[in-house]
């Protein structure tokens, strides 16, 4: 950190604006602070604190009044100080909180910081200043106020002070909060782990309370080592008591198993007893219904018999509805197929005279094969004529798509005889153009140059015009100017005749008394000349002047402007602007339109010289595409008829295939509905013959079954009086009645059959049943024996139920009771292992936490900061020895004492100096007042080099020492005063802030603050 230039206003006793160069005062390394007492050397100091940090050191910050008394109220309070911090140089500007009148609130603080060497930007925040400069110096302001600024009264205080005011000085220089926040760490940590004991303990004596709750039995009162076992002898003797209960339970069962099987006895007795009564009861039942139930026998069998045949009837009936509505469907097709056969359009079909038809039907009888066989021979012969029936479609086609190409083509062939004979007279006209527009390119430079001299011509007589206008304006204007400035020069003229006329008053009024006169040079003015009422000033005059020179610069302006005009009118005369101006105008208008159209036809050149070649390229590509066009239509026309020849043979041989129907698709469907109709009736009739066999078969199976079961037909065998398909289905009609008639009375419903066997098999069972019931050995016992008092036998089961209950119910609770003990230990045991080692950690952590904070078994009595502190005060120490030997020419030197002290005060910070001429430690306080001074600016320079280099090694380039020089004798000054040339070796700068004469014989680089009544000033004096 350097200095180079402070300013002060309106701060202490500095209330004009004062302005200190230390490059210049300091450029000898060592300059002196003087002054007399209550002059400001200490604001001096106090003004390089505020602008860096915003305080100032000690008790004057207190006050918080920083506004000088001697400057104006309103004047506000500032310092400015330039200074290179950590390689930056920079401006700071502070101004302080100040009251101005007539404001009620107080003006608040204000700073800048700006960077006089960077890009970087400026900063305004209060805050972000005093970081940057705590980040910039590495050290916040009380080390600065320390390191810096030595006041050497504070390190004599802190040379005799003892530890606990020497421990609140160091801990403002040097940075202990890290060791004080261990403190607190483990501090807290202790405390932490002493609640989570002591909620631990509170856990094992809950589970001890609910133990002895579940026990019926107060809770012990032993140390907690003991309620393990206290635990465990509670469920030992629950265990006990278990098997106690256990054993009067089992007993009590036996007892009332004992009374509940003598119950069951009798009870089961009695009811074989009335089981016997009861069969005895349906016997006699079953022997009274005897005859009913053989009548119902014999029906049902003979219902079983007639079953079988019943059957086969409906199945029979069946077959015959069946076979009627196959003859239906039947005559169905029959009727299809005999219309299809007498369509007029099917008579010359081959093989249609084979099928004969009888009122519109087809005969039962009749043979259809072979007109199958000829229909389905036609289908094939079609088949065969399917390319040719193609060939007519694309042969029809083929012709329509030629007679369109033909005549596409007359019409192309027409069109392109038409353009032939117009083109020539397009060729000519395209020739024509071109030669035109050729022309009008030669001829376009010329008219080019005639249309701009028109051009020029007229905006020449319109600017003639208005030149003319301007330019009698500008004579009135400058002959104007030119009165204006005789008139001005007049004025002037007459002003100086007046003032020359009053001149002697003019020089009177420059007279003093004692001065010589600049006319006579005489010392005394007896009647000076006085001014009249139109006396004329010096200013006066060369104001008129001013305006004369003013009117003169205007008329020669004006001069100028009509010269100017002149010239333009005669050159504007020149290019024609003296002609008419509507024959100028007319004559530019047509030099305008004959331009235009010789640019227009010129333009067109280039697109009448393609369009020319284009009509000669068409006319040859017209020739080309006519000779084309009459090939293709011979070629189409030739074309056109061989299709044509072709297509009549094939259309021939089609037709005779077709036949009636015209077209070979109708004559196939036709042969396709017959062949399909034939095939049907084929069919038909083979399911018709099926039907009626099934139905002939079933009869006959039908009668089989009748006779093998004793069912007598009667009367003669039907028989049909034809082979008729309707005949046989009357036949076998009459058939199934004749068995129906016969068998039919015997016949019952299925679900009679059933009902009526389950009833005789549940009156047999019953029978069986009761017998079987009266020959049980258990029921003819029970029937010989004694019947028992039932009542009594139910009051002795009730008694043995609840002695039994109440054996159980205390087993159950016993056995729930240890189960709980169980379950409520095991939590005890586990809440107890865990104690032992949160108590062993808490006990850790007290020794600990006691430890750091100097109390249980540290010897020393010690914190950690202390300890921290004390290893930076032998630091100081060390660093300050070096400096006391050079000052006490080697007697002198500081140890550090870590010795305890009594009644556990803070012991490590003591301080002590050893004396080389008797080599005996003894306490600084035996010092006198000089070796005080040596060893407290030793001290201040020692803890100066320390806290530099725990701030990070920053270099101090500037140092104030303050006060203490007085009681020192020349030889110890010579000493201490090489030890501050030492100090500046490097180009450090030492200011001494001192009153003691001998101290301005020996520096000559000083700054002299001196008191006044209007405020303190300061005067240099450099080297």
């Amino acid at each position: 950190m350097r200095l180079h230039r402070l300013e002060i206003l309106a701060f202490g006793p500095f209330a004009q604006p004062t302005v200190i160069d230390f490059d210049v005062l300091g450029a000898d390394g060592l300059f002196l602070l003087h002054g007399r007492t209550g002059a400001g050397k200490t604001t001096v100091l106090d003004a390089i604190a505020f602008a860096l940090y915003g305080k100032v050191p000690g008790a004057r910050s207190e006050g918080k009044r920083l506004h000088s008394d001697h400057a104006p109220e309103d004047v506000a309070p500032k310092v400015v100080l330039e200074a290179t911090l950590g390689g930056q140089r920079l401006r700071i500007t502070r101004s302080p909180e100040f009251h101005r009148p007539g404001r009620k609130t107080a003006v608040s603080a204000k700073a800048t910081l700006t960077w006089l060497d960077g890009e970087r930007q400026h900063l305004s925040r209060i805050q972000e200043i005093g970081d940057e400069v705590i980040r910039l110096l590495g050290m916040s302001a009380d080390q600065f106020f320390q390191v810096v600024l030595l006041p050497q009264g504070d390190f004599a205080r802190f040379l005799r002070a003892d530890n606990e005011e020497r421990e609140k000085l160091l801990e403002k220089l040097f940075d202990t909060e890290r060791f004080g926040a261990a403190e607190q760490w483990l501090a807290e940590r202790r405390r932490e782990a002493g609640e989570a004991l002591a909620a631990q303990r509170q856990q094992v004596v809950g589970l001890m309370d609910q133990i002895a709750g579940v026990t019926g039995q107060p809770r012990d009162e032993a140390p907690l080592s003991e309620a393990e076992v206290w635990a465990q002898d509670l469920l030992a003797a629950t265990r006990a008591e278990v098997g106690s209960t256990g054993d009067r339970a089992t007993a009590r069962r036996a007892a009332y198993e004992t009374a509940r099987r003598a119950l069951d006895r009798e009870q089961r007795a009695r009811t074989l007893r009335e089981r016997a009564a009861g069969a005895h009861t349906q016997l006699d039942d079953h022997a009274a219904d005897s005859a009913r139930r053989a009548a119902l026998r014999a029906e049902l069998e003979a219902a079983y018999r007639a079953d079988p045949v019943v059957a086969a009837v409906h199945e029979a009936r069946d077959a015959l509805e069946t076979a009627g509505t196959r003859v239906a469907d039947r005559d169905v097709i029959t009727a299809r197929l005999g219309a299809a056969v007498g369509d007029p359009g099917a008579a010359d079909i081959d093989g249609i005279e084979l099928v004969p038809v009888d009122a519109g039907s087809v005969p039962e009888t009749a043979d259809l094969e072979p007109a199958l066989h000829a229909w389905l021979g036609g289908l094939g012969r079609l088949d065969e004529r399917a390319a040719d029936a193609d060939a007519v479609t694309g042969l029809t086609g083929r012709l329509e798509k030629l007679a369109s190409a033909e005549r596409a083509l007359h019409r192309e062939r027409d069109e392109l005889a038409g353009l032939r004979e117009s083109l020539p007279g397009r060729l000519e006209a395209a020739e024509a153009r071109l030669r035109e527009a050729e022309g009008a390119a030669v001829a376009l430079p010329g008219l080019t140059d005639a249309a701009e001299r028109c051009d020029t011509a007229v905006a020449a007589a319109i600017r003639l015009v208005e030149c003319r206008g301007e330019l009698v304006a500008a004579q009135t204007a400058s002959v104007d100017a030119k009165a204006a400035h005789n008139d001005a020069r007049a004025a002037v003229l007459h002003l100086r005749e007046r003032r020359l006329a009053g001149m002697a008053a003019e020089l009177a009024t420059g007279l003093r008394d004692g001065e010589p006169c600049q006319v006579c040079g005489s010392a005394e003015h007896p009647r000076p000349a006085v001014a009249g009422a139109e006396q004329v000033s010096k200013a006066a005059e060369a104001a008129a002047a001013e305006r004369e020179q003013a009117a003169e610069r205007v008329s020669d302006s004006a001069h100028a402007l009509v010269n100017e005009l002149e010239r333009t009118v005669s050159t504007l005369a020149a290019h024609g602007g003296d002609a008419d101006r509507v024959e100028l105008e007319a004559r530019r208008r047509a030099a305008a339109l004959e331009l235009a159209d010789a640019r227009d036809l010129a333009n067109g050149r280039e697109q009448a010289a393609g369009e020319l070649a284009r009509l000669r390229t068409e006319s040859e590509r017209l020739q080309d595409r006519l000779r084309r066009c009459e090939t293709e239509l011979g070629a189409t026309v030739a074309e056109q008829d061989a299709a044509r020849s072709q297509l009549e043979q094939v259309t021939a041989r089609v037709r005779a295939a077709a036949g009636a129907d015209g077209s070979l698709a109708r004559r196939r469907t036709r042969l396709r509905a017959l062949v399909q109709h034939t095939e049907e009736l084929r069919s038909a009739r083979a399911q018709v013959a099926a039907a009626v066999q099934l139905a002939d078969s079933t009869l006959a199976r039908a009668e089989r079954l009748a006779n093998d079961a004793g069912f007598v037909l009667n009367g003669p065998a039907v028989e049909p009086d034809s082979n008729s398909t309707a005949e046989r289905l009357h036949a076998a009609e009459r058939r199934r009645a004749a068995i129906t008639a016969q068998v039919g009375p015997a016949a019952r419903p299925a679900r009679w059959q059933q009902e009526t066997a389950t009833a005789l098999e549940e009156a047999e069972l019953a029978r069986h049943r009761a017998q079987t019931v009266l020959d049980e050995p258990e029921v003819g016992a029970a029937l010989a024996a004694e019947p028992a008092d039932l009542t009594e036998l139910e009051s002795g089961l009730a008694e043995a139920q609840e002695l039994r209950d109440q054996a159980v119910a205390d087993h159950s609770d016993a056995q729930r009771r240890v189960a709980k003990l169980e379950q409520l230990s095991g939590q005890l045991w586990s809440e107890l292992e865990r104690f032992a080692p949160q108590q062993a950690r808490f006990e850790e952590l007290e020794g600990l936490a006691k430890l750091v904070a100097g109390r249980g078994q540290n010897n020393r009595q010690m914190s950690l900061r202390s300890y921290v502190l004390a290893a930076r005060l032998e630091e100081v120490a060390a660093a300050a020895s070096a400096r006391l030997r050079r000052m006490s020419g080697g007697r002198y030197e500081l140890v550090h004492s870590d010795r305890a002290n009594a009644r556990n005060r803070l012991s490590g910070l003591g301080l002590d100096i050893r004396d080389d001429y008797t080599g005996r430690v003894r306490p600084a306080k035996t010092l006198s007042g000089g070796e005080t001074f040596m060893a407290s600016l030793s001290l201040a320079l020692g803890l100066a080099d320390t806290v530099a280099a725990e701030s990070g090694g920053i270099v101090l380039d500037t140092l104030f020492i303050d006060e203490g020089f007085g009681g020192l004798d020349a030889d110890t000054l010579d000493a201490v005063m090489g030890v501050l040339d030492e100090l500046r070796a490097g180009g450090r700068v030492v200011g001494i802030v001192s009153h003691v004469d001998e101290m301005r014989q020996r520096i000559p680089s000083r700054l002299h603050v001196v008191r006044g009544r209007e405020g303190s000033s300061l005067r240099a004096t450099v080297a």
